[in-house]
């Protein structure tokens, strides 16, 4: 895995500053620490830092092709780049390395910009092709490898991360204030926006020409659920195995060790799973991190799966103390808010892991097709009671919430019945962003400083509704995977595990991202997915004799962090320090008067905002490394 960086001049008589790019590279140097190299030829530089897994000699980048008229820059892994490369052959293509970034060239010399359509893997590639003057820019399906841009001084500038865009000097930082009201509703930036004006991430399965100073971009793919498709249990169950199993086996091609993170829910558990069919279990290196707090802890859980495998299992016991004192370096690496608590632990589990190996393979993506979250559940109780008045399904839970005290656990009753009532004031186009989500448009209203958005403001959930009504004919379960996946699991959970896993130079695959895979889970009915109330129905089944029965019956429980706790006690300090009122009056971005009430409300127990006071708390600890 690596880091991409560089940019061209749009008049082809101006040549790139190589003290720029390498300034650039600088930034991202903790995602590819093992090489680097830089390209600079006529109007276009391109940088690049290599974190070596396959073809550790020859693998060098950027990489030209044969006659030299074609550079690349390539993060990422293309599982099946060794069919492809078969074919290729058998097309008259002649290749020096036995890497997947000379592949990816030469798909790209015989399919031109639909090369990426043969690609089945995560990834994030530029290449200068100097014949045509292109600059040709890609990212995966799901967008597992980040990329950012800009078109700027008649320059196109992009990097692996938004830190290296801002190191070119042509690039400002100047906050978009409507992404700032995406970030507070969401808790992350969603795509294509960045929190800086100018500055965009390209969307998952999209691609990008640059030519004479004119940008052309499309979606070379996009997920599809084949509606038609009658499956029932005995036909699904084995060939989703099949696939999951197959999933896996790509995604242990490596030159270097690997491992898998182990939760001890049943997306890791799986991945083990399909590891121990395929190889001595003795060989699996897993990889667990446990919590002193009981309901945040599911150490006991991966221990019982690792045992009962019999892999080589490690586990890490996290006090509040050392989660507390990485806290900086995680702030540290993030270079656009993100208010995703638990990318705290990831970078720890990072940490942990690639002292024993440089690849890890995780169960990201199984929650989002097997409606694995418990706002599936509340999607499905939402339309099961659809024909009573919101106002009538509010009455219980308002009643409930004045019998129960907020708690600090991990989704306490108070926490989830919140949530729920608080999503039925929204249409269901955008309930789903009011249960997982923060500030509401309305709280906005209340949040921002007077004035500060004197043209108006973009509908802040205009995001989601994109997605939900692209697929209008969709049941609504469906559909919701279909805005989560594009929403939430790109921008967050990817997100997450990108940088927490590139900040400590280790590779995460995802098997349950597999191309193949998700295309045929897509077309399984919703009702084998969630039966009842029970999520992830058919996975559960499909496994229900090859896992503990313990690992198959628990509930879902998220990699948390006690954020309530923390904010109470050991980041209280801090916490006060980051909203001092003279602080956010000197900003003037917020209005004190009423985050002033929202604290005090929290820290007397009056009322459950963690997610609220978080989401503001790690944007003001944002600003203050990257606006002062």
């Amino acid at each position: 895995m690596c880091g991409i960086c560089g940019y061209i001049h749009f008049d082809n008589a101006k040549r790139p500053s190589e003290d720029i790019l390498k300034s650039m590279m600088d930034t991202i140097a903790p995602r590819g620490p093992d090489d680097s190299g830089v390209f600079v030829n006529g109007p276009a530089a391109l940088g690049h830092r290599r974190l070596s897994i396959i073809d550790l000699k020859t693998g060098h980048q950027p990489m030209l092709s044969n006659d030299g008229s074609k550079a690349i820059v390539y993060n990422g892994e293309v599982y099946n780049f060794l069919e492809l490369k078969t074919v290729l052959l058998g097309k008259g293509h002649r290749f020096n390395t036995n890497s997947d970034t000379e592949v990816v060239l030469h798909a790209y010399e015989e399919y031109g910009e639909d090369c990426v359509k043969h690609f089945n893997g995560m990834f994030a590639l530029a290449i200068w092709d100097s014949g045509k003057k292109i600059l040709f820019l890609a990212r995966d399906r799901f967008g597992k490898k980040p990329l950012y841009y800009a078109s700027v001084d008649n320059q196109f500038i992009f990097g692996s991360e938004l830190k290296a865009l801002i190191k070119h000097p042509s690039v400002k930082r100047e906050i978009d204030l409507n992404s700032l009201g995406k970030y507070l509703a969401y808790e992350y930036v969603p795509s294509p926006h960045s929190i800086f004006k100018n500055i965009y991430k390209l969307e998952a399965g999209s691609r990008i020409s640059v030519k004479d100073g004119a940008l052309k971009k499309d979606r070379y793919w996009d997920l599809s659920f084949n509606t038609q498709r009658k499956l029932d249990y005995r036909e699904a169950a084995p060939r989703l195995i099949e696939l999951l199993k197959e999933s896996v086996r790509k995604r242990l091609i490596s030159d270097v060790p690997l491992g898998v993170f182990l939760s001890g829910g049943i997306d890791s558990s799986a991945v083990v799973c399909m590891m121990a069919e395929l190889m001595d279990p003795k060989d699996i290196k897993t990889f667990s991190i446990g919590f002193n707090e009981k309901s945040f802890d599911e150490s006991p859980d991966a221990r019982r799966v690792a045992k009962h495998f019999g892999t080589d299992h490690h586990e890490e016991l996290l006090s509040p103390e050392v989660m507390l004192d990485v806290f900086p370096k995680v702030l540290d690496l993030l270079d656009e808010p993100f208010a995703d608590s638990s990318i705290i632990p990831t970078y720890l589990v990072s940490r942990f892991t690639v002292k024993h190996v440089k690849v890890a393979l995780g169960g990201d993506g199984g929650d989002e097709l097997f409606l694995g979250y418990p706002s599936f559940i509340a999607h499905k109780l939402d339309s099961c009671f659809g024909f009573i008045p919101s106002g009538l399904k509010k009455l219980p839970l308002n009643l409930l919430l004045k019998c129960i005290k907020p708690s600090n656990d991990y989704m306490s009753l108070y926490f989830k019945a919140k949530r729920f009532a608080r999503g039925l004031d929204f249409p269901h186009k955008n309930r789903h962003q009011a249960w997982i989500g923060s500030f509401t448009p309305s709280e906005q209203e209340l949040l921002f400083a007077p004035g500060l958005f004197p043209s108006g403001r973009e509908n802040i959930y205009s995001t989601t509704e994109g997605y939900y009504n692209n697929v209008k004919t969709l049941h609504p379960l469906d559909r919701a995977i279909y805005v989560y996946i594009k929403t939430y699991m790109t921008d967050d959970i990817l997100v997450k595990v990108d940088r927490a896993s590139m900040a400590n130079s280790l590779e995460v695959r995802a098997p349950f991202l597999d191309s193949e895979f998700t295309e045929y889970v897509t077309g399984i009915p919703v009702s084998l997915k969630m039966k009842n109330f029970t999520t992830k129905w058919i996975l559960k089944e499909a496994l229900k004799d090859k896992l503990p029965k313990s690992n198959i019956t628990k509930p879902k429980q998220g990699f948390a962090v006690p954020v309530a706790k923390w904010l109470k006690e050991d980041l209280k300090g801090l916490l006060m320090d980051a909203f001092d009122k003279k602080k956010i009056e000197r900003e003037d971005i917020f209005n004190y008067a009423y985050i002033d009430g929202l604290i005090k409300e929290f820290l007397n127990n009056r009322n459950d905002t963690r997610k609220e006071i978080w989401a503001l708390f790690m944007f003001e600890m944002w600003y203050d490394k990257w606006m002062k």
